[in-house]
């Protein structure tokens, strides 16, 4: 239940006021994948895609192009790597798949951008000054994926200790 609980959170945040890709979709994708139902994984794909579209057309009325494609293709893959986690979501392998959602995301989604959009020569120059550009939404990225990552990895954690230190069953709620 909260897996789909931070999805939902992950979809309100991009509507709200927020600095731009400072957002917990990442976190959110990578503890679905960890800990959400792996037949339901359809749910948080589809809620982001379609949150993607309201944006683009009717919020910032952008062109929709095949490169939002390659943002649902990274959705999906960012899913899966979570399901990696679901056996062993030790710290330092939570932030690592965070580190490696940031990374991805910023060179795939610069790149597509550079080869969907004519805002940069079809040049290595242009692909360079494309990730140039990029680089301050990047740092932004990374900030957002590492701390939501840990506030939405952590939160069950800490309500699991807190329910044990308080000699109150955990119980799959505080767990999942």
């Amino acid at each position: 239940m909260l897996a789909y609980v931070f999805v939902l959170f992950a979809v309100a945040v991009r509507f709200l006021p927020h600095p731009l890709a400072f957002t917990p979709v990442a976190a959110a994708l990578l503890y679905f994948g960890a800990r959400g139902s792996r037949r339901q994984m359809w749910v948080p794909f589809a809620l982001l895609a379609a949150a993607d579209v309201v944006l683009t057309k009717f919020v910032y009325a952008y062109p929709f192009s095949w490169d939002h494609l390659v943002t649902w293709a990274w959705y999906a893959a960012i899913l899966w790597l979570g399901t990696g986690l679901r056996e062993n979501s030790k710290p330092l392998r939570v932030v690592g798949a965070a580190l490696a959602g940031s990374v991805s995301f910023f060179v795939i989604s610069n790149f597509a951008v550079w080869a969907a959009w004519n805002m940069y020569p079809k040049t290595v120059s242009g692909l360079t000054a494309c990730y140039a550009a990029g680089l301050p939404f990047f740092r932004r990225g990374l900030e957002g994926d590492l701390l939501f990552t840990a506030v939405i990895f952590g939160l069950p954690v800490l309500a699991g200790a807190i329910a044990h230190r308080m000699g109150k069953p955990q119980g799959a709620a505080a767990a999942a």
